[in-house]
């Protein structure tokens, strides 16, 4: 795939979201507040599953992102893998990248996080945080973000501004930019280099992007990193080669490892 240009949209006048699929309300038959628990149940997980099908359209747009990321990241030992969000699609970064350097002992200082109102906003909403370009402009001109670097953006409408800004000023530094967004023709998809489009539609809870949007955006992720450390070659013959033993648990495992590993 070709990556796209990505000095256009300054993040500061996004698409109107009126039309967003994600917003879109579910069929009357579907109100899960009218059914029975089991009904209700069964419902939401046909709505997760929807997540599977539009990562299945995606695959070639993920495939070329996570090529494109790994041909950056093995230029150098210090280019960084950096998540940028607010709310919902931030916390699904965090919990993606927080999990690289035990996995896979990527190192600390080659991960980042941009987040729109900062770390306290993992576990306390903060108002207006997503709305403001300039801050994350400053995020991004604070962490020098530079050509070595890969930029990962997520924002299931697609027309988050503080999302779309940080990613135009990445690609500005010369950073690889993806974006992940879960409605069509938006903002951050025409902003980056290698966008993502995750259609998976009108949620179960209308607007309610913490659902099948955000599920399908963290196997998206799994798929992205997962695949870039595969290249790196830290698995091997399916194990965590590189994995980091922090507990007895995973001393244990390490132990295997090393024994499946070791040469005959």
């Amino acid at each position: 795939m070709t990556p796209r240009n990505t000095n256009g949209n300054s993040g500061k006048n996004p698409k109107d979201t009126a039309a967003a699929t994600t917003e879109d309300m579910p069929p009357a038959d579907l109100y899960i507040d009218r059914m029975s628990a089991s009904q209700a149940l069964a419902a939401m997980l046909a709505n997760q599953a929807h997540a599977i099908t539009a990562l299945e359209a995606a695959l070639p747009a993920i495939d070329a992102a996570a090529d494109a990321a790994y041909q950056r990241l093995s230029t150098s030992d210090n280019g960084r893998l950096i998540y940028v969000g607010a709310g919902t699609s931030a916390r699904i970064g965090v919990q993606d990248g927080a999990e690289l350097p035990p996995t896979f002992n990527w190192p600390h200082h080659r991960i980042g996080f941009v987040i729109a109102g900062g770390e306290a906003a993992l576990l306390r909403a903060v108002e207006n945080a997503e709305d403001s370009a300039e801050t994350a402009c400053a995020h991004i001109a604070d962490m020098s973000v530079a050509q070595n670097d890969v930029v990962i953006g997520l924002a299931a409408s697609g027309n988050t501004v503080f999302t779309t800004a940080a990613l135009v000023a990445a690609g500005q530094a010369g950073a690889v930019t993806i974006g992940v967004a879960n409605n069509p023709d938006t903002a951050l998809l025409e902003s980056v280099s290698y966008p993502v489009l995750l259609a998976t539609g009108a949620e179960i809870i209308a607007g309610s992007t913490r659902l099948q949007a955000g599920t399908a955006q963290k196997i998206c992720l799994n798929l992205i990193s997962n695949m870039i450390m595969v290249k790196m070659g830290f698995v091997v013959d399916g194990m965590m080669a590189n994995m980091v033993p922090t507990n007895a648990k995973l001393r244990r495992r390490r132990a295997e490892i090393d024994a499946r590993l070791k040469p005959d």
